[in-house]
């Protein structure tokens, strides 16, 4: 199967990424051709559009890795929101779709919100990108001055924070900074592959009340 990109219709083989030269208005009209659909994945940058096709691994890496978000959140009963497929715009500058966002600290000031103003609005405190085919680059979301990014790729977690201009890599999260999130992860992806993800978290959620 052949990667096809026209006006009139765009078709990715699974795991394709391709990279065009594109000006705002060619990404909107992509982001309009493929209407209500997530795929494929669009992203506008510098004057260029990346269009990727995930993988079915890609998916199941974000539910999990959502699904570990909220346990913890759960378990400490803390109050958040999160928004997924949701597509973040700035006009002109950038256009990126993460897999997950997550209010926590700010959940407040999208809370019954339909649409977010990505120019008023505060941004997501925490994002999830899973990388399997190199498309993701955690530096797209310096626009949006996200606090934090997790980046899962080759099967391990990468926390990324925000510090002054540029992120960092970090072994902590800020919203779970006692919490050993590294090695948590790792087991739940292991059990993940070994046997499914209600197993893995079932397990992550057996240790959080021992």
């Amino acid at each position: 199967m052949f990667a096809l990109v026209s006006p009139d219709k765009t078709q990715l083989p699974p795991g394709a990424v391709v990279r065009l030269p594109a000006s705002w208005q060619e990404y909107q009209q992509l982001c309009e051709q493929r209407g209500d659909g997530s795929i494929p994945r669009i992203k506008f940058r510098s004057g260029e559009v990346l269009l990727m096709s995930p993988l079915p691994v890609h998916g199941r890496d974000a539910h999990l890795l959502a699904n570990i978000v909220t346990a913890l959140l759960d378990h400490d009963e803390r109050e958040y929101d999160a928004f997924t497929p949701v597509t973040m715009s700035l006009p002109q500058e950038s256009g990126i779709e993460p897999d997950y966002c997550f209010y926590i600290d700010n959940w407040q000031a999208v809370s019954g919100k339909k649409r977010i103003d990505w120019q008023q609005d505060p941004p997501p405190d925490l994002v999830i990108e899973i990388d399997v085919t190199s498309y993701s680059d955690v530096k797209d979301y310096l626009p949006y001055r996200i606090p934090e990014v997790w980046l899962f790729r080759n099967q391990q977690l990468l926390i990324h924070q925000l510090q002054g201009e540029d992120y960092q890599l970090q072994t902590h999260s800020r919203y779970f900074p006692d919490f050993d999130l590294l090695s948590a992860v790792a087991r739940c992806v292991q059990i993940a592959y070994e046997r499914n993800t209600s197993a893995a978290i079932r397990d992550l959620k057996r240790s959080l009340q021992s």
